[in-house]
């Protein structure tokens, strides 16, 4: 079985999900429990954990589709499931700078969590940029080609 750069680029991208589905979590029910908010937490907290949670099963999809179910793994869907992603991480973790800079982080711990947890959102958002770039590429170069295949240099496993 060989390994090519795409699963150092899915671990890493599974890594800051479930890092910031974690952080978001804490700061969310903290915010909603605390004094600022009145039983609920922002909607752009609770983007970036929908965007922890997409991302969890899009990373699923995206390391087992190509090596066990090659239907679902048209180059398309490949590239609708990275820029639908990308899109994702670039409103969340905008959305939520924002809020943050309109209220500060100077002393209050669920918003110091939620800054953290915008800064590895940024982080995402360039690791999902750049995948989206790889399979642009591939479906731009296997345009002319009847082949629906995803590349195999972007999968984990490269029997495909």
């Amino acid at each position: 079985m060989a390994y090519g750069f795409a699963l150092p680029l899915r671990i890493a991208q599974g890594f800051f999900a479930l890092l910031d589905l974690i952080l978001l979590s804490y700061s969310s029910n903290h915010w909603a429990n605390g004094y600022r908010y009145a039983g609920i937490s922002p909607s752009e907290v609770n983007f970036m954990i929908f965007c922890s949670a997409w991302t969890l099963l899009a990373v699923a999809f995206l390391v087992l589709a190509p090596v066990h179910f090659e239907t679902a793994a048209h180059k398309y869907a490949i590239l609708g499931v990275e820029a639908v992603t990308c899109i994702f991480w670039f409103a969340g973790w905008i959305a939520l700078a924002v809020l943050l800079g309109d209220i500060g982080v100077r002393y209050w711990t669920p918003a110091q969590v939620a800054a953290a947890a915008t800064a590895f959102g940024a982080i995402e958002w360039l690791l999902f940029t750049a995948t989206t770039a790889m399979a642009a590429l591939h479906v731009h170069r296997t345009r002319n080609h009847h082949s629906n295949k995803a590349d195999p240099a972007m999968t984990v496993d490269n029997r495909v």
